[in-house]
């Protein structure tokens, strides 16, 4: 009967890490969208328009008017 005792409270033990784990790859995963959102996002408005110069053909940042 001990055996089994053990047994089952090996896999309680084993059932609640791997719910653990879950849960933490679940946390970790929508910590790093929300980091690439907000790269993405500061990419985009920190972004120069560019325009290329006629005689050098060098691009440069273009000249808000």
């Amino acid at each position: 009967m001990p055996q089994v005792l053990l047994l089952a409270a090996i896999g309680a033990g084993l059932l609640w890490v791997r719910r653990y784990f879950k849960n933490e790859q679940e946390r970790v995963r929508a910590e790093l969208r929300k980091a690439q959102e907000a790269m993405e996002r500061r990419d985009i408005e920190s972004a120069v328009p560019l325009e290329e110069d006629p005689v050098t053909g060098i691009y440069r940042p273009k000249e808000r008017r």
